[in-house]
């Protein structure tokens, strides 16, 4: 048979084509990236909906070049991000906020199951999340300890029992606690003198601000109350409607004399609540105590001697997403585990749930503060490249095994989360 007379040629394209796709796709396998848009197409678009923690400018950056993608942040306070994914799941295709925020998504039916066979680093993502315990001696905490909540079951109800499919993407996590200025407030001793009950000291009247989320706020206040010997909750994470009531009390008469000087709603107030002195105490998230340090404000995140209140990030697919923006957010979620982004974060103070693949992102220097608790032995930059660890310091708490063997509750929506948000609003307008 006589073969056509560019037959050779079209075999030799052919094999050029096939090297070139094979070298792509080691490229990609080494880098964790399986991007399956070609050159040509337009860029594929994500809509992200969360908080200012993790939606930030570089993240957007670094996620479209690595990813060849457009992304749209739209970064709200934490009980907004919430509100508008119950209302309208068609206005995102990810979600990023708090464990906490599961349920609720869940059972309204704005978020769908994520398949944990295409999460790339699935198997590295640590027990935390897996079995509720960073180390076997670790307390789980009361509340939504994550691993409660990750597993959809056959009937799609959410629990504990390992199955293929997850209700959200275990990522960045950190336990939270308050943040006081200790040029107005003498520096405690970790675990020891600091405690829940500075929130509520006669001597800070009028100079002290809570997160206005009732599934957060809410908890560093009864920790306060609970630690100034007000009253004793049976289960913090799942308050009566008695301990609602009585709680509430105590708290309303605090305000109506005047000791909240307000509620802040996103990481930016709540540093500018204590950057103007307006604030000497307040909740506080972990970004905004090192954008503070690196403003030079003294302010340290307390380790108090009655636990921390824990959260996990969230990442979540909206109910809506399918197709090619589906495939596109796995992308996303995997690039998030892919160690780059885990570095970026360390550096405020965040876990990542695989930090072995980070490890690598960061200097020696770096992992030894952030991830292992010791000596600063430079001076070490956050995210937004001002110093905010001095040579010599150690991280408040300790190691990242030890923060997290001390929760004493999560972010959590109660049985009587109606309720309590009823007698929430009824604190904030007292």
């Amino acid at each position: 048979m006589t073969l056509p007379k560019n037959t050779h040629r079209l075999a030799n394209q052919g094999r050029r084509r096939l090297v070139k796709g094979l070298a792509t796709a080691g490229v990609a396998a080494a880098t964790g990236s399986f991007s399956t848009f070609s050159i040509g197409q337009a860029k594929p678009k994500l809509r992200i909906l969360g908080t200012h923690v993790t939606l930030q400018e570089e993240l957007r950056q670094k996620a479209m070049d690595d990813l060849g993608i457009e992304l749209i942040f739209e970064p709200k306070g934490s009980a907004a991000v919430q509100q508008k994914a119950l209302t309208n799941p068609d206005s995102f295709d990810l979600y990023e906020q708090w464990s906490n925020s599961i349920n609720v998504l869940w059972r309204s039916g704005s978020i769908q199951a994520i398949d944990k066979k295409r999460i790339l680093h699935w198997d590295e993502i640590n027990s935390l999340t897996k079995t509720g315990r960073i180390t076997s001696s670790a307390k789980i905490g009361a509340g939504d300890a994550p691993y409660k909540l990750l597993n959809v079951q056959n009937d799609g109800s959410l629990n504990a029992e390992q199955t293929e499919q997850a209700s959200f993407l275990p990522y960045a996590h950190n336990v939270d606690s308050f943040g006081y200025n200790t040029d107005f407030i003498d520096e405690g001793v970790a675990y020891e003198t600091e405690s829940w009950g500075w929130l509520l000291d006669e001597k800070n009247k009028g100079k002290v601000a809570i997160v206005n989320a009732p599934t957060i706020g809410l908890f560093d206040l009864a920790l306060a109350a609970q630690a100034k010997g007000f009253m004793r909750f049976q289960d913090i994470g799942a308050m009566s409607v008695q301990e609602l009531d009585q709680l509430f009390s105590i708290l309303i008469a605090y305000k109506e004399q005047g000791h909240f000087s307000g509620f802040w709603t996103s990481v930016p107030e709540s540093v500018r609540f204590m950057k103007t002195k307006r604030v000497h105490i307040e909740s506080m998230f972990s970004p905004a105590v090192s954008s503070l340090n690196g403003q030079g404000v003294p302010v340290t995140f307390a380790a108090p001697k009655e636990g921390y209140r824990g959260w996990h990030g969230v990442m979540c697919l909206s109910s809506r997403t399918q197709g090619r923006v589906k495939d596109v957010a796995y992308e996303y979620m995997n690039w998030w585990l892919s160690g780059w982004p885990g570095a970026f974060i360390a550096r405020q103070g965040y876990y990542i749930s695989n930090p072995q693949r980070s490890r690598k992102y960061l200097s020696a220097a770096e992992y030894d503060y952030w991830y292992d608790g010791k000596v600063a032995t430079e001076p070490l930059k956050g995210t937004d490249g001002a110093v905010s660890v001095l040579k010599g310091s150690t991280r408040r708490g300790g190691s990242y095994e030890k923060r997290f063997e001390n929760v004493a509750v999560w972010n959590t929506v109660m049985p009587t989360y109606d309720y309590s948000l009823e007698k929430w609003y009824e604190f904030l307008s007292a």
